[in-house]
């Protein structure tokens, strides 16, 4: 919900999705780059670690030629030759000592390739993770408006684990795949016959097309369930984070039937993609089952003719079993390959989204000397159909105060806005905003905001404690300092009841405490942050009466020898003002002091009277209160008569 109707803003641009697979992993690229030693490293030990598990089944190989015929080694040791019996036992047992070794050696260099690669995946996570996170921080607020929290924070999620999974299974299951398969190709051509290697080519090739070929049909079934989800979450979330509105309007049945129509549709997208999954393997087992039959058909003749021996046989169905293991989990791979590049795609699209505010490069930043703020014929609109500033200008002096007033959706909030750069001026006009003669557009963001301090109307604090919050005004200030910004807000002695003072959390939103504790803790943190420029957007709007006269006083003292912008509605805050502005229709319909614009009897003075007959009212209805309750005090038997309570 928008507090003001003329602030209303257009829906934020679709970010496109449109980008290739390989435009994704190209996009990663950059942040493997960085550790070139260790990725040449690790693919040395991956191409060792390869080469060793070749030589696992020729060693077998070896032992079970060795140990064949049985009948003739057993004939061996019974024929009283020790010498030439303890010769081949010692043999056999070398091979079986360099066979454990070869093994050792393949899991050894396999643990140093992940032992190194660890990083690599790490940093890479770690990057992206805050390079997304710091883009969208520098994004306007028009996106941020239009965003969904929770799909969004799913997207982010996903797409940093889709990040350790490309990189994980790339490398340590596709191109190890890939190596082993050539290597053992090469094997078969050089020591046996070529059929071998085209029967394993032909299943090898028939099983990734198909894979892919089955995995592609079916990717659309895994989106729809990513999109699915990401959709009840944020139903969820964002259901979880209007819990007070839930409540008073009774919809608890009706948000879980809303988050329950989400589920429904998500379980019939699973149920599909599930079965879908079972059509894949069945059909990659059966082209795996045909080239065994082949291979072995084939060897086992050979043994038959006397061409091959059965240590050959074993070899031939060991290098196959050793190719067909990791090809079992091929179509998982490259499933779960495919959907982390559509959730890395997500999140880098998320880095691709129109940064709209952005400092001009060599940006300087912002000097300020009297911080006198000037509006230069400021025309705006966030919707090119419907323009909310019409010609604005007016200067606030260094040191001095002035006020904004007028009815509600009159461009008033809009002001605190685009000083804040969180929306520019398009350069094109002719308006445009200045601090001592310099324009906004034309200096750093990060200087400009960190001259302006604001006590918004609606104050969001973070979930943590009251003392992060204060502090979060200037994270490097003193714990003496942040208690002084407390005192100076008329909020210390409300810290220091609680059980844990300070250390209190204010949970989700701030939502513990009430309206005026949370302005008030609003309130500190500006004060902590000690800016050039104030800006006080309806900052005692929460505050009743007696506490708003309270701390007006220290909003004043606040104000004092700095250049102020205060946004106002009621305007017995504003009458100290030394220049207060009245807009109507995002217009500048009168401007003056107190004085002056009731002299006028415009506008002003209209919600003058308006507002000072409603304290009359409300000034009356107190006082008739309080003589009730001393009546009532005075006479307790009245308060048990029906109708009568104290």
């Amino acid at each position: 919900m928008r507090r003001y109707a003329a602030n209303a803003e257009p829906a934020a641009p679709v970010i496109s999705r449109s980008r290739s697979d390989w435009q994704t992993i190209l996009s990663l690229m950059p942040y493997l780059a960085a550790y070139k030693m260790r990725v040449g490293f690790a693919l040395a030990c991956l191409i060792a670690a390869k080469v060793a598990n070749l030589g696992v089944p020729i060693v077998m190989k070896a032992i079970v030629d060795r140990l064949t015929p049985a009948a003739h080694l057993k004939l061996l040791l019974g024929s009283g030759a020790p010498g030439v019996a303890l010769i081949a036992v010692s043999g056999i047992g070398l091979l079986v000592v360099a066979y454990a070794m070869v093994r050792l050696s393949t899991a050894i260099l396999t643990e140093l390739r992940e032992i190194l690669f660890i990083k690599v995946t790490q940093s890479a996570v770690r990057q992206l993770a805050l390079q997304v996170f710091r883009h969208l921080h520098s994004l306007s607020l028009r996106f941020h408006l239009e965003r969904q929290t929770g799909g969004m924070s799913r997207d982010i999620e996903r797409g940093t684990r889709g990040i350790q999974t490309v990189i994980s299974y790339s490398l340590y299951s596709i191109l190890p795949t890939l190596i082993e398969v050539g290597l053992v190709l090469g094997f078969f051509i050089i020591k046996y016959e070529a059929y071998y290697a085209v029967v394993t080519l032909i299943a090898l090739v028939s099983y990734i097309v198909f894979t892919i070929k089955v995995t592609e049909w079916r990717t659309h079934f895994r989106r729809t369930m990513n999109d699915l989800d990401s959709r009840a979450n944020t139903r969820a979330i964002d259901s979880l984070l209007n819990y007070e509105t839930v409540k008073y309007f009774g919809n608890e049945e009706y948000e879980a039937q809303r988050y329950d129509e989400n589920l429904q549709h998500f379980r019939s997208a699973a149920i599909k993609s599930q079965n879908s999954l079972s059509l894949l393997n069945g059909g990659q087992q059966a082209i795996i089952a045909t080239g065994l039959v082949f291979i072995l058909w084939r060897a086992t003749q050979g043994v038959i003719a006397g061409k091959l021996t059965l240590g050959d046989l074993v070899l031939v169905n060991t290098f196959m079993l050793q190719l067909y293991i990791p090809l079992n989990f091929l179509g998982v791979i490259y499933r779960e390959l495919k959907q982390s590049l559509t959730d890395m795609d997500r999140m880098f699209a998320l880095m691709e989204a129109n940064r709209e505010i952005a400092d001009l490069p060599q940006a300087p930043e912002l000097k300020v000397g009297g911080a006198q703020v000037a509006f230069e014929q400021v025309d705006f609109s966030y919707d090119p159909a419907r323009q909310i500033l019409h010609h604005v200008g007016f200067t606030i002096a260094a040191g001095t105060t002035t006020a904004v007033v007028g009815h509600s959706g009159s461009g008033k909030s809009t002001l605190a806005r685009l000083l804040f750069r969180f929306y520019d001026l398009p350069r094109e006009g002719r308006g445009r905003i200045t601090v001592d003669g310099q324009d906004i557009r034309d200096v750093t963001q990060h200087s400009l905001r960190a001259a302006i301090g604001i006590v918004p109307q609606d104050t969001v604090l973070f979930n943590d404690t009251i003392y992060y919050n204060i502090a979060y005004g200037r994270p490097e200030a003193s714990r003496e300092q942040v208690i002084a910004a407390a005192r100076a807000a008329h909020i210390h002695d409300f810290i220091e009841s609680l059980p844990k003072g300070y250390e209190t959390s204010v949970g989700e939103r701030g939502l513990k405490l009430s309206g005026g504790e949370k302005q008030r803790v609003a309130i500190a943190r500006t004060l902590l942050k000690d800016p050039e420029i104030l800006i006080f957007d309806e900052a005692t709007s929460a505050l009743d009466s007696r506490s708003e006269r309270a701390i007006q006083h220290e909003l004043d003292q606040i104000a004092r020898n700095r250049t102020t912008l205060i946004i106002a509605h009621r305007l017995s805050t504003i009458i100290h003002a030394q220049q207060i502005i009245v807009m109507d229709h995002g217009r500048i319909v009168e401007r003056g002091t107190h004085a002056e614009l009731l002299l006028q009897e415009g506008l002003y003075a209209q919600m003058w009277a308006l507002q000072q007959q409603r304290a009359q009212v409300a000034q009356a209805v107190e006082a008739l209160a309080d003589e009730l309750g001393d009546a009532l005090a005075d006479k307790p038997a009245l308060a048990v008569l029906p109708g009568i309570s104290a």
